[in-house]
Formats: C-alpha cells, structure tokens, sequence
C-alpha cells in the first residue's frame, strides 16, 4: 500500500543510522550514550527506516519510521542521552480507493512522543522532507526541513516476514518504543492527526 502513494520518503538530512537486526530475530543492542554524538552510528547503508499505513476518517494516514542506536544531544555522557531512539513522520493523504489521484493533506512530524502537524509540510516531489535535529539540551527529534538530505530504503509492515514484524513487536528498546507496533500505532496516528 506504501509503495503504490509515496514509494520513499525524498529525504532525512542528517539520519543517524544504525545497525541492522539480523533475519529479523536479533536485534542491536543500541550504541551506548557517550563519546561524539554521531560516534559508531553514521554507517549509511545500515540505515533502518520503516513504514505502516492504515486508512482513518477517510484519510491514508502513511507512517514513516526511523530507528537510531543512540540518542544524545551533546558528546560524552549526560542526562538525557539513552540507547535506541525511534521517530516518524506521519504523512496523510486523500484515500486512494476514493480518489483516482489522491493529495498530500498534511504531515506530523514526532518529537518526544508529541506531533509537530503541518497542511504545507517542505516537499520534494511527491515526498515529504524531515530532518533528525538536536537543541541541547533536549535530545533529538524530527522536523520538516527545506534541506535536501538523501533518500533510504524502505521496509513496510505489510511486507516483512512475520519473524521481523514479531522481533519489533517484543524487542525491549529501553525508553525507546517502536512507534509503529500493535500496541502504539492507532495511538500515534491519533496523537498525528491533523
């Protein structure tokens, strides 16, 4: 269903990407919070950026998410900064099997389990574009951005063999929560609407 309204999300300046889990069923422990802030966590190609999708009040509500293994505002250790971060961007669009060409309608972009909502998110095309940003001394979060980052593989819900979807589902994430699993996606997408 993704892939058929917005097949990437044009693009994350700055991501912080982390290591892959293995088949699905072995997940990264996160990268401890000290040394340089972008210390073991800029290995681009092990970038982790999800996507699930759900019709509500008429509406293709699109979720992007993505996974960082650590979260710290500033080098060395301080408070605030945690192992494992996840946010989203929630992209909604007019429902495609009402609407022979369905419009963006808006986004909402995550930071600290709240939403920053937008009708005229920065664009690219058909995607939408946001940036994972700090100001010390809070720790990161996900804002809509003018800057032109780059482009990342998308794995969607839907499609992810079952042993994937449950490793997300059961995978202790510290104070991290995986925005999209069963028990948080019709919340975050409530939090999102615009």
């Amino acid at each position: 269903m993704v892939s058929k309204i917005f097949s990437t999300l044009a693009s994350i300046a700055l991501v912080a990407a982390g290591p892959t889990d293995s088949a699905g069923t072995q997940n990264s422990g996160g990268l401890q919070d000290s040394g340089n802030i972008s210390a073991g966590c800029r290995d681009q190609s092990k970038g982790q950026t999800y996507a699930r999708a759900k019709v509500v009040n008429g509406q293709l509500a699109i979720m992007y998410s993505f996974y960082m293994p650590k979260d710290q505002p500033i080098a060395g250790n301080v408070a605030g900064g945690h192992r494992h971060d996840w946010e989203t961007v929630v992209v909604f669009v007019d429902d495609p099997a009402a609407n022979a060409a369905p419009g963006l309608l808006g986004g909402a972009a995550s930071g600290h389990g709240e939403y920053k909502k937008t009708a005229t998110p920065d664009r690219e095309g058909d995607s939408v574009k946001v940036e994972y940003f700090t100001t010390f001394p809070t720790n990161h979060e996900l804002q809509f951005t003018a800057t032109t980052g780059k482009t990342y593989p998308i794995s969607d819900w839907d499609a992810m063999p079952q042993a994937a979807r449950d490793a997300l589902e059961t995978t202790d994430f510290g104070s991290a929560n995986v925005p999209f699993k069963d028990a948080n996606f019709d919340s975050n997408l409530a939090k999102a609407a615009l």
